[in-house]
């Protein structure tokens, strides 16, 4: 099994941990944690797709684009993160609910 495969699988089997993680989960941080795990196999997938020429060199782009994405996703989940504080100290609610 080739490196690359390795971490297209991984990146999927985290991908899948943060579905189950943002639909199972009620608590405001878990469904945050569970995103970012979410986007750190995106970011995975990315980097195991790019394309490699004979000498097994990576294309720099998508590794470009995912450092980027990490500096977006961290920013985002810090403003997440302290909105889900905001929340708590308005509401004193720690999860998600529905009327019906």
């Amino acid at each position: 099994m080739e490196t690359y495969q390795i971490y297209s699988l991984t990146s999927a089997v985290l991908f899948v941990i943060g579905i189950g993680g943002v639909f199972m989960a009620r608590h405001f941080i878990k469904k945050i944690i569970a995103t970012i795990i979410m986007g750190g196999g995106v970011f995975l997938s990315l980097v195991s797709f790019a394309a490699r020429d004979a000498l097994a060199f990576a294309d720099p782009v998508p590794h470009a684009l995912v450092i980027t994405g990490i500096v977006v996703a961290v920013a985002s989940a810090a403003f997440a993160l302290a909105l889900a504080r905001r929340i708590y100290q308005l509401t004193g609610e720690e999860s998600f609910t529905i009327d019906k």
